[in-house]
């Protein structure tokens, strides 16, 4: 069983705006690549400004060429010395570094020229691990100011099915203290079975006056 064989190429229009899923990346039983656009795309573009991926401009197509390579061009290059420190961060399985598909899905494909992000449905396998970037954190009222989470932290999780954005949501405390929300599709691993026994460590955090980043490994 593979970790996940579907990514959300997901897109928001700036910080503090959520995530929409635009399209979708697929890795067939054949081990072949297909992407094809959402059809909410349509309606971003009146509402939000949305335009479409510079290699991929028609809205309608399904696209099954070398679209894992054509979006693997954000991804780092392997020949950068600091990769391996960059692969250990994501929790990236070394013997699967030429596989485009498994590494957009694995290091979310973030660039700083664009608000597009690749997110995995994860399925609960055997010694499943992933980063995840805890969301929502702007919400918090008052901010959690510096320290108050440290790198090592176990958190705690509740699912939030009744949430008026996403029924797969997924809450996360630190204690009785709410930190934010798993990241959008990252969440729909925790509802299925056998997903309480999901742990959540504190990675990393980015962090001045206030935690303004939190990035958290979940693990089984």
């Amino acid at each position: 069983m593979i970790e996940f064989d579907k990514i959300h190429l997901v897109w928001r229009k700036g910080t503090g705006h959520r995530r929409v899923s635009v399209g979708i990346l697929e890795k067939t039983p054949e081990g072949k690549h297909v992407f094809k656009y959402s059809p909410d795309v349509f309606e971003l573009q009146k509402t939000q400004g949305f335009t479409p991926y510079t290699e991929f401009q028609d809205l309608n197509k399904t696209y099954n060429g070398n679209v894992a390579e054509i979006f693997g061009q954000r991804l780092m290059k392997s020949d950068r010395t600091d990769v391996d420190t960059f692969y250990k961060f994501w929790e990236v399985d070394t013997d699967k570094t030429s596989d485009k598909f498994y590494l957009l899905g694995k290091t979310q494909g973030l660039v700083p020229t664009d608000n597009f992000e690749f997110l995995a449905e994860y399925q609960l396998i055997p010694n499943l691990h992933f980063l995840t970037e805890l969301a929502s954190l702007s919400v918090n009222d008052p901010k959690l100011t510096k320290g108050t989470i440290q790198i090592g932290d176990k958190l705690r999780f509740e699912k939030e099915p009744e949430n008026e954005f996403d029924n797969w949501a997924v809450k996360v405390f630190k204690d009785d203290i709410f930190i934010g929300y798993v990241k959008k599709y990252h969440c729909r691993v925790f509802y299925e079975p056998g997903a309480e026994k999901l742990k959540l460590t504190v990675k990393a955090i980015d962090q001045n006056g206030y935690i303004k980043r939190l990035f958290v490994k979940i693990a089984l």
